[in-house]
């Protein structure tokens, strides 16, 4: 029966229809690959670039690392700033926004508090004064030289989506927005956000502090445990100094732990106060990672008569949050000629907005950083008396009074008045909501002054307010041809203080350097009592006296954020190092290495940088096998572990399970235990809660109560601290630290029940989260790396969306690894198993072939996005935007003076 005309009328239309929805999708696709790639960079031809003094070649290799060659240091500079600006300006644009506290000028009044707490600080006021007054004149020239190569980019993408995708993505919200030019102490100022985020103790002076609501010193100490000396060891042979100089000791035999324990002098500070700090701090954008524990690297050197090549190699892989673009930027830096008024030769990871090179190698020797984790921060209660002043051995003193004014898109300016102590530490507590609350509880002490109805201020002393010589210190490393040279530039490195090693084609070095302060009275671990002069810091440990080794006998020296020296060291570096677990096994490894094959060879320091062993679980194993499981569906997953190594790769279901087990373990003996303020958001326990906490006997009763804290700075996190905090209480099954409310809210007692209650617990969580099958199951579908950009990649951001989230971030990637491995893929326990701080880079340097020496960056060169793959791979004129995060083991990075295209910059036509 034929059909009708209506029929074929109707068939007609959804025919063309659909023919424009498709060429409406082709040109929508089309111009969203045209807008995302009108911002890559030219890596062909020539540009000119006004003051040059001759050309510079740029060469790229097939990832898109730049290797710049020129004749004169500021041609050198020049070229740097506008390459890194054509790879990463709107990243830069950022991270100068950040540290001058005007991200609400981009991104609008959400940004206000953030602004204002680095307001607050002063980050970019201390920047210009370390410009203006502290600086070399050579240094100051080589910054100039790099902003004009930014602003030489800038004039030919002054706005939009020519300059990035983001750009044209923030015009959706803030159409009026354009970038200034580039300033050096743009460049200055990114050394603040570099210190603030490895500043030390800060988030454990804290906690310590809200713990006291439901803890007295000795539980307290339980849960900050001394550093085990013996068993994990220190960096160097502690020394002794004389004078203020250090003289190492060569073989000196390690003395046993130190017996030392915190005494809480400012430990009742009120609650509501410190939470409002910890608010302020959560809220500061992460762009290294989290501040405290977990912030960590691995870093060691080995002396040639213990490698196969005959010369020193020389490992590092800095450990912080993960994002995109990379938090590095590679490159290399090259005099074509060198000569003393050319002497870079340089290549290594910078970051982007600093001329330089801060980890690498040039010619003559290489060099490598981790977090010391010196205590360069404290707290201060200051008894406020009036608007203008304070008080200090009872009498008035007056606050240095600044106003900021902080501009915000779309929105009205917001003004704040800064008050700052003479010791040049800002009331940080003065722009927290919860300040009226503040003084509910004093610190210890018969001397503490009436709080009255305002209650104590709170005031941050930190050691990055102080002016410093660190860019100087970047400049002079580049250069540094031998060790005495090292040092003087190590001199310079004010902060953030770090373990440097060193490697020449003869020797192997050690310096820690550093702005770290002598205390007055007090030890760091808690807030010190602003009224008493006492408590003030006195001066900054000489850089004479600070630790240091050169070609130790052993032939190594390994770094991995432990402590430094034993208790015997004359001066107080932090009383909270890492627990040194990564540092005691990269040293075994060696060891065993030295002992088995008698060389290393490079291959063995990549896989050692790979070694993903949960040290812990050789010890926790064993005692999860010995309970007894009745119920089978439990005991299957227990089974898992019987014939597990320890290795917690990526599809193990054993390494799945142990770590499942351990983070149910910390929520049962400590996490209920905690306030809410110290556990996870949302995070809901069951805890025991008294009617009446001021009297002892007052009914207890079992209720469900949430976390408040950011996850990823909740506790306990599950790193390093808590290993050696629950070995400790292994070795008392009747520890209060045991006791725990059950799945039928019953409160049981000791380490065996609750060992098998972890199990039960783990067993219907990985169900819950993977399947029933065990089978399916591996540590890689819970242990999951999101690269995420950093501004309108989140979910926070103003214009997120699942399409943006698609085009700007990558992964997830399934991971290897654990927090307090080698191979240190970090999550926190308290929170769920997605990976908070990784390797963001690794390397390998060779002394005896520097052209074959072995780099990867997480997040690769570009910072500009590329549309329709989650795993870009090189294409002809866009560099590897994100090199695969899945595929860990090393490509060999870019050898020196190779490249696939050179890109000429100069002041006239080539």
């Amino acid at each position: 029966m034929p059909r009708s005309k209506k029929f074929r009328r109707a068939r007609l239309f959804v025919i063309v229809l659909v023919v424009l929805l498709v060429a409406g999708v082709g040109y929508g696709g089309y111009r969203g690959v045209t807008a995302v790639r009108a911002s890559f960079p030219e890596v062909d031809g020539s540009v000119k670039v006004a003051g040059l003094s001759a050309p510079v070649d740029v060469k790229r290799d097939a990832n898109g690392i730049p290797q710049l060659y020129a004749d004169t240091p500021e041609d050198l500079f020049r070229a740097q700033g506008y390459v890194q600006a054509q790879d990463r300006f709107w990243e830069m644009d950022v991270r100068r926004h950040i540290t001058a506290g005007r991200l609400s000028e981009m991104f609008g009044d959400g940004q206000v508090d953030t602004d204002t707490f680095i307001r607050t600080m002063g980050w970019r006021q201390v920047a210009q004064k370390e410009y203006d007054t502290k600086l070399s004149p050579e240094t100051k020239k080589y910054l100039q030289a790099y902003s004009d190569g930014v602003n030489a980019w800038l004039s030919e993408h002054p706005g939009g989506e020519k300059a990035s995708l983001e750009y044209a993505l923030l015009g959706a919200v803030n159409s009026g927005y354009q970038p200034e030019q580039w300033s050096p102490v743009d460049s200055v100022a990114w050394l603040k956000a570099m210190a603030w985020n490895l500043s030390g103790n800060l988030q454990e002076e804290i906690d310590r502090s809200l713990l006291t609501q439901d803890f007295g010193p000795d539980k307290i100490a339980e849960l900050y445990p001394d550093y085990p000396y013996s068993r994990n060891g220190t960096i160097v042979k502690t020394g002794t100094v004389n004078g203020d100089a250090y003289r190492p000791a060569d073989g000196s035999p390690q003395p046993g732990a130190g017996n030392g324990t915190a005494t809480a002098q400012g430990a009742a500070t009120t609650k509501a106060l410190l939470q409002g700090l910890t608010d302020r701090i959560d809220g500061m954008p992460q762009l290294l990672g989290r501040p405290g524990q977990g912030i960590g690297s691995n870093s060691w050197v080995v002396a040639g008569n213990h490698t196969t090549t005959g010369k020193p190699l020389l490992a590092n892989d800095p450990h912080l949050g993960p994002g995109l673009p990379s938090v590095w930027y590679q490159m290399g830096l090259h005099c074509r000629t060198a000569s003393p008024a050319c002497q870079f030769d340089v290549s290594g990871f910078t970051f982007a907005g600093m001329p330089g090179v801060v980890i690498g190698h040039n010619k003559d020797v290489a060099w490598g950083f981790t977090n010391l984790g010196a205590d360069v921060t404290d707290l201060f209660l200051e008894k406020v008396t009036g608007p203008d002043s304070y008080q200090v051995d009872g009498k008035d003193v007056k606050f240095d009074l600044r106003k900021e004014t902080i501009k915000v898109a779309g929105g009205d300016d917001h003004t704040i008045t800064v008050r700052t102590t003479q010791t040049g530490a800002p009331l940080i507590s003065d722009q927290s909501n919860e300040q009226q609350n503040v003084g509910k509880y004093a610190p210890n002490g018969t001397s503490a002054p009436d709080r009255g109805t305002g209650g104590y201020g709170v005031a941050l002393q930190w050691t990055a307010l102080n002016p410093g010589k660190t860019m100087d210190a970047v400049f002079e490393l580049d250069k540094a041809k031998n060790w005495d040279e090292f040092r003087a530039a190590a001199k310079d490195f004010a902060v953030p203080a770090q373990n440097l090693i060193y490697a020449d084609a003869k020797n192997i070095g050690y310096q820690a350097p550093g702005d770290i302060p002598v205390r007055g009275k007090g030890d760091g671990t808690y807030p010190a009592l602003g009224w008493d002069s006492a408590y003030q810091w006195k001066s900054s440990i000489p850089f004479t006296a600070l630790p240091w080794s050169l070609n130790p006998a052993s032939g190594y020296i390994v770094t991995a954020n432990q402590a430094v020296v034993d208790p015997s060291y004359k001066y107080s570096l932090t009383k909270d190092w890492e627990y040194g677990t990564r540092a005691k096994e990269i040293t075994d490894q060696i060891e065993g290495l030295l002992k088995n094959n008698g060389k290393i060879s490079p291959d063995d320091m990549q896989t050692l940088q790979l070694d993903n062993t949960n040290v812990m679980a050789k010890t926790l194993v064993p005692l999860l096998l010995k309970q007894q499981i009745d119920d089978p569906y439990v005991r299957q997953a227990q089974d898992l572990l019987k014939d597990w190594n320890y290795h917690q790769d990526a599809d193990s279901a054993a390494a799945a399970y142990y770590n499942g087990v351990w983070r149910q373990l910390l929520t049962l003996a400590f996490g209920q235990k905690f306030p809410a303020d110290l556990r996870a958001k949302d995070n809901c326990l069951l805890v025991r809660q008294q009617d009446d906490p001021t009297k002892p006997d007052s009914t207890t009763k079992i209720v469900t109560e949430c976390g408040t804290r950011d996850p990823g700075k909740a506790q306990p996190d599950g790193g390093d601290r808590w290993t050696e905090v629950v070995r400790a209480q292994l070795d008392k099954p009747d520890s209060s630290w045991w006791t725990y409310i059950d799945s039928q809210h019953t409160v049981q007692k000791g380490l065996d029940n609750l060992l098998k209650e972890a199990m039960k617990n783990a067993r219907q969580e990985l169900t819950s989260l993977l399947s029933k099958d065990i089978s399916t199951w591996s540590w890689g579908r819970l242990h999951k790396l999101e690269l995420r950009e950093q501004t309108l990649g989140t979910d926070d951001s103003s214009i997120a969306s699942p399409v943006l989230h698609k085009l700007l971030n990558r992964g997830p990637y399934r991971l290897s690894g654990g927090s307090a491995a080698v191979d240190a893929a970090g999550w926190n326990a308290a929170a769920g198993y997605q990976v908070d701080w990784i390797p963001s880079m690794r390397m390998v340097v060779d002394l005896n072939d520097l052209d074959s020496s072995r780099w990867i960056n997480v997040g690769g060169a570009s910072g500009h996005s590329s549309p329709g793959r989650s795993d870009p791979v090189p294409t002809v004129g866009a560099p590897a935007l994100v090199p695969r995060w899945s595929l860990l083991p090393f490509g060999t990075g870019a050898p020196l003076r190779l490249g696939a295209g050179t890109r000429p910059l100069a002041s006239g036509a080539l």
